[in-house]
């Protein structure tokens, strides 16, 4: 079992930054491939951003892209994402979750999740 635990997200003004974290402990959580999940009201869940288990690999959807950083610090258990520039499509609640394989988009691909952190962005 992994547990995995975000950081309280917040509300931040459109072109602002934030900076979510996403702590896991339990069963070797740093040998798993992270990734970054978001859900806006009454749409699907969607993927955001991947890292593979020793940060050296990274995928994000193409509205992120040059935006959001992905990135890990094993000696913490400790996957973070880095959100610049930040629109108002940007709101949304975001999940962390882990894999046992990379690259993966699809959420049905991640067996553990965190509890989500709400992240709204204003004009």
């Amino acid at each position: 079992q992994v547990q995995l635990v975000e950081s309280r997200g917040g509300l931040v003004q459109a072109g602002g930054s934030l900076r979510l974290s996403c702590a896991a402990s339990g069963r070797t959580g740093s040998s798993y491939h992270m990734g970054w999940f978001r859900q806006a009201p009454g749409k699907g869940r969607e993927f955001v951003a991947a890292v593979d288990w020793n940060g050296e690999r990274t995928v994000y959807v193409d509205s992120v892209k040059g935006r959001f950083t992905v990135s890990r610090d094993n000696a913490k258990n400790t996957v973070y994402l880095q959100m610049s520039s930040l629109k108002l499509e940007d709101t949304a609640v975001y999940f962390c979750a882990a894999s046992v394989n990379f690259p993966r988009r699809n959420s049905y691909d991640y067996g553990y999740w965190g509890q989500g952190t709400q992240v709204t962005v204003s004009s």
